[in-house]
């Protein structure tokens, strides 16, 4: 098959990264700005064949723009900003918003009622820091705890939390929610992300006469697939020279991760060519290292972001179905994120887990993510009324169903 053909891979998002100032009359100007210089690119990249999934707008912490002096006031603001993003997608790509980070407990305490309002307009996280001696902030990491257990209760079957995540050791210019954020010194920029499970798939079915042994085989697998990469991010990349942005504006790099999706080939499927019996077995771990290699290979790009292995429970419908086997828990999760990307991505949880093992979860989390220098982050769904190896309910289009597991 030829790899070269576009249909294996999608440009899942084109994000900016823009400012918003406390002055409300300005935010129509500054998102219709950004907006157009997503749109140019989509166009761009439309031309050559390349299909766009979505358009996000990311901005500076919520807490310099918007009133957060009472809920109400925050409320407001969103709604404003709801209303404009409204009125200037003109060409009907689905738009996301992330609303940047919070930064303190107060602004914490506003993201429940804000997400169950206005969902995938109200995208955040927060960013746990180290202190001098490498704790982390355990205050900052209670209020998280306190979060998530209480958007898990106001949203219907717990989902608003796929619009909430706790970063460690994470960088600005992740161009994927709701692990975004944008500090404004970096000024206005473009950073791109694709989608690419499909295209990893064709390029290893594609290979023939296969060695035996496992070493050679890896070699094959990791050119095939890191040459299949390269082609696709060469051009796109000159589709983005070749695109003139405003002034002010530069595009500041790629997330090279393969970013699955329910709509696409499943990562398990993935494992499963590379000769792993199942996600979960033996050779898990030398496999989730192998693929993470690929997207830190290529050349000609500024990587961003994490540019790593994703492994998104409930975003994958292989994963979810790995979950109905029983195949693998939290703590294998956790062990393949010191070889991969991303940390815990939705993972369901038991609506009654206790504040504390939550909290100690992300502590295993984050020290692991300082420790390898690494980006990790925890996005937990407790699910109201459920318990270990029960069957979600989710109707987001977004989401697969799979089994709850249990934090041990």
């Amino acid at each position: 098959m030829n790899l070269q053909t576009t249909e294996f891979c999608r440009v899942r998002a084109i994000t900016a990264f823009t400012t918003l100032q406390a002055d409300h009359n300005t935010w129509e100007a500054t998102l219709s700005e950004a907006k157009q210089q997503c749109d140019n690119l989509a166009a761009a990249f439309q031309q050559t064949g390349y299909r766009v999934q979505s358009i996000r707008i990311v901005t500076n912490p919520f807490g310099e723009y918007l009133n957060t002096d009472t809920l109400a006031a925050a409320k407001q603001g969103l709604s404003h900003i709801q209303e404009i993003l409204t009125r200037i997608n003109q060409n009907g790509l689905r738009i996301r918003f992330a609303v940047g980070e919070a930064r303190s407990a107060e602004e914490i305490a506003l993201l429940p009622e804000l997400i169950k309002d206005y969902g995938d307009l109200c995208n955040a996280c927060v960013n746990i820091e180290t202190d001098n001696n490498g704790f982390l902030n355990d205050a900052l990491i209670h209020q998280c705890t306190a979060a998530i257990q209480q958007i898990g209760r106001i949203t219907p079957r717990g989902e608003g939390n796929f619009n909430f995540t706790v970063n460690f050791n994470c960088a600005p210019l992740i161009p994927y929610f709701p692990a975004s954020y944008h500090r404004s010194q970096a000024g206005n920029v473009l950073v791109v992300g694709l989608e690419t499970p499909d295209l990893l798939a064709a390029a290893l079915r594609n290979l023939n006469n296969l060695p035996a042994e496992r070493p050679a085989y890896y070699h094959t697998a990791f050119q095939a697939m890191s040459a299949a990469l390269q082609y696709h991010v060469d051009q796109i990349n000159a589709s983005i020279a070749n695109t003139p942005l405003a002034a002010g504006w530069q595009y500041a790099g790629m997330d090279t991760s393969a970013a699955p999706s329910k709509n696409c080939t499943s990562m398990v499927e993935i494992y499963r060519l590379l000769r792993v019996p199942y996600f979960g077995a033996a050779g898990t771990v030398e496999v989730s290292a192998l693929l993470t290699r690929v997207f830190k290979s290529l050349q000609r790009v500024n990587a961003v972001g994490f540019s790593g292995l994703m492994l998104a429970v409930t975003e994958d419908e292989g994963l979810a179905e790995a979950t109905r086997l029983q195949q693998f828990d939290i703590r294998a999760l956790l062990t393949y994120s010191s070889v991969c990307g991303i940390g815990l991505d939705t993972v369901p949880i038991e609506g009654d887990t206790p504040a504390e093992k939550i909290a100690d979860i992300m502590r295993d989390t984050g020290t692991m993510a300082f420790r390898l220098n690494k980006p990790l982050t925890v996005r937990l769904f407790p699910v109201p009324g459920l318990q270990a190896g029960d069957l979600t309910c989710f109707e987001s289009d977004d989401l697969c169903n799979c089994a709850v597991l249990a934090i041990p």
